[in-house]
């Protein structure tokens, strides 16, 4: 169903001053050595826009091409490499870039039915993977096993759409980071020319570690046989996304401060995250109900921060690298699926982003034990999420308009993930992406219709 054409590697422009510079080496910082073993996140957005296939090949792919070159000039280190040191005692890893690193692009035509890939009822997570680059093996020297960070695939859908899919190391930059590779690569496409967004800050001086936290999470993570990741098909999984419109989020915010008006003020992310959460583990007990929980049991969810604004000095945010907390919310079992499981949800987090996250004193207070493994119990059962409203990926526009849609793969490979975007189909509405087992997914959609009615 998918033609692979044509896998090409993309350097920056050869003529340029800093691609022609002969190394350029960046070391991870503590907050990049916390996601050394990660998975790589996998993401695919969709265009709505009606193309044949030559002119797809004889205009778009080159421009493509070109605007990429243009835009990894600014961002050298997209097309370099992890390197990973073989002995873990003596050396620390780093990202370097020299000159003829590139990135791998492939290009593809899918005869698949685009509009069914771009809805929101549940579909087979494995057709996906036909869109998704897998990051390129990586080699070794002596010193480095030596891995690419970053790929890219363009398929077409013929007199329906394009997908860009493309896949990081985690370690290479968050969110923030890649959204804003993307966001500069699609603007300077459209604009046939360099973009106008500002270029990346890569300066690891800037972020404050007096206490040498990079060298207590090296000391951990290096003690992790580094493995590289590949696609765990099938998945036995479906992926679906859930619409909570602008009214859905106001009434839900009205819920909460009905049983918690204490709190004054609470967020759409929070109450979003909220019901999310207790939607799923309610859920779950309805699919598992031989199977009686301990109603002790402590429920965790985990929401990743971007701090750069947070801390104390303060990091520029065209900073490229990772700069993230965690928001933590544990419940135990019984509370969180009781009448007031949604209020003390959203009573939890809350406090948590008020006390601690969005308090400079405090966001990193205790990083230093980040490794202890004391929360190894916890994390089992944590739900966590990808994405977030404010780095607006669906804005990448290549000429096409903005993405119809926004699918994070790489939750496929999570116990309980989910994916977080603005809408594209409700204004000041967000998109839920969940992927599950059919079962467990069809238990899902039952609790959220039904909490939106009461």
């Amino acid at each position: 169903m998918t033609t692979f054409l044509e896998t090409c590697w993309i350097p920056p422009p050869p003529s340029s001053a800093a691609a022609a510079a002969a190394e350029l080496q960046l070391p991870l910082t503590f907050f990049d050595i916390v996601w050394i073993h990660f998975h790589p996140i996998r993401r695919l957005l969709f265009y709505k826009y009606s193309c044949s296939e030559s002119h797809f090949l004889e205009t778009l792919v080159p421009n493509l091409k070109q605007s990429l070159s243009l835009t990894l000039k600014h961002y050298l280190p997209v097309a370099g490499n992890l390197l990973y040191p073989l002995n873990t005692a003596d050396k620390k890893p780093l990202l370097r870039y020299i000159s003829g690193d590139s990135v791998s692009l492939k290009i593809a035509v899918s005869g698949g039915n685009f509009d069914e890939l771009v809805g929101n009822h549940p579909r087979d997570a494995d057709q996906f993977y036909d869109f998704v680059p897998e990051i390129p093996p990586a080699t070794e020297d002596s010193d480095y096993k030596i891995v690419p960070v970053f790929a890219l695939q363009v398929t077409l859908f013929p007199g329906q759409g394009i997908c860009i899919g493309f896949s990081n190391l985690h370690s290479l930059g968050d969110a923030r980071s890649i959204v804003g590779f993307m966001r500069a690569w699609a603007s300077t496409c459209k604009l046939a020319g360099e973009s106008e967004l500002s270029p990346p800050v890569f300066d690891r001086s800037v972020i404050n570690d007096p206490l040498r936290i990079d060298d207590i999470f090296w000391k951990a993570m290096g003690k992790i046989p580094f493995t590289p990741s590949s696609f765990a098909l099938p998945t036995n999984r479906v992926r679906a996304t859930f619409i909570l419109h602008q009214s859905d989020i106001k009434k839900l915010k009205e819920m909460v401060l009905a049983k918690k008006p204490g709190l004054g003020h609470v967020s759409s992310f929070v109450v979003t995250a909220s019901y999310i959460w207790t939607t799923l583990v309610k859920s779950a007990d309805h699919v598992e109900e031989e199977e009686e929980e301990d109603q002790s049991m402590l429920e965790c969810f985990v929401f990743a921060v971007d701090i750069r604004e947070r801390v104390n000095p303060a990091v520029p945010t065209n900073y490229f690298g990772n700069c993230l907390s965690a928001g933590i919310a544990e419940i135990e079992h019984g509370k969180l699926v009781g009448e007031e499981g949604l209020s003390v949800a959203a009573e939890y987090m809350a406090e948590d982003i008020k006390n601690r996250i969005n308090n400079k004193d405090e966001v990193l207070r205790g990083v230093e034990n980040w490794m202890d493994g004391s929360k190894n119990h916890t994390w089992a059962r944590a739900v966590g999420v990808s994405g977030s409203p404010r780095f607006d990926l669906c804005d990448a526009d290549f000429g096409w308009g903005r993405a119809r849609k926004l699918e994070v793969v790489s939750i496929d490979g999570e116990r309980c993930s989910i994916s977080l975007c603005k809408s594209n189909d409700s204004e000041g509405g967000l998109e839920v992406g969940l992927s599950m087992p059919k079962e467990r997914m069809d238990a899902f959609a039952a609790v959220f219709a039904d909490g939106l009615k009461s």
